[in-house]
């Protein structure tokens, strides 16, 4: 019986070791290639924001502006991801893009019980909203925001330097 919890024990030290290393890259990397994948959709394409109607206080800038916006973050908030360069300034910056995407597109409009909204907890698009995937992402990046970039990243290396 020792030697079972003695190689577990092992184990999970040895996982313990990694885990500011593996974890934070594979959600810096994961979430870079959705982001960068959406980013340059819209960079290639045409602005669809326009007949979108955001919540307050976005509804104060223009369409045009927020599609740049949009644009410019899920870019560069994806080249900073795989860099691990700026990771918490980016994961709150995707964060806030994501939460207003939720309220902009993928929230649905016509419900009347929790029910109903649970319904758009999916990944469709035949009506009851669609917020699945961004509630994964930002469930995704909270470690990323509260825990950085982890091991291999810029960050770790700027801020193993200044310590």
């Amino acid at each position: 019986m020792q030697t079972i919890s003695d190689a577990y024990s092992r184990g999970a030290q040895a996982l313990n070791n990694r885990a500011d290393q593996i974890p934070p890259l594979l959600f810096r990397l994961i979430l870079a290639y959705e982001f960068w994948e959406a980013g340059i959709k819209k960079f290639n394409g045409e602005n669809w924001f326009a007949h979108i109607t955001f919540p307050m206080p976005f509804n104060l800038l223009s369409n045009d502006l927020l599609w740049a916006l949009g644009t410019w973050i899920e870019i560069i908030g994806a080249i900073a991801l795989v860099l691990g360069l700026g990771t918490r300034i980016f994961a709150l910056l995707l964060m806030i893009l994501t939460v207003v995407a939720i309220g902009a597109v993928h929230w649905s409009s016509d419900w009347n019980s929790l029910a109903e909204l649970w319904q758009g907890y999916a990944i469709t698009d035949k009506g009851f909203g669609n917020y699945k995937l961004p509630l994964l992402y930002l469930i995704m990046f909270t470690p990323l925001l509260f825990g950085g970039a982890g091991r291999w990243s810029l960050d770790y290396i700027i801020n193993k330097d200044n310590n």
